[in-house]
């Protein structure tokens, strides 16, 4: 019976682990989008250096953002699983 446990545990692991890659790819899939749109008027063959002076600070911006939504959601569910 506990191997049965230990498997699910794994099974749940690997679960996570999947939902985590998919939410970074995700992520860098609308940073990209959205910082391109932003910064890059003509596409070309390169960037000059203003448009990728503006992809960074685009990028900062929104891992920044990022960073704060994620922190403030995760306080957020830990206060309502402590008053459950």
């Amino acid at each position: 019976m506990a191997h049965t446990t230990v498997d699910k545990g794994e099974l749940m692991d690997q679960v996570k682990q999947q939902i985590a890659v998919a939410n970074a790819q995700e992520l860098l899939t609308q940073m990209t989008t959205k910082c391109f749109k932003k910064c890059v008027n003509k596409p070309g063959t390169s960037l000059d250096a203003s448009e990728q002076k503006c992809v960074s600070l685009c990028m900062d911006r929104f891992m920044d953002s990022w960073n704060l939504i994620s922190r403030t959601y995760g306080k957020r569910l830990q206060r309502e699983q402590s008053n459950m």
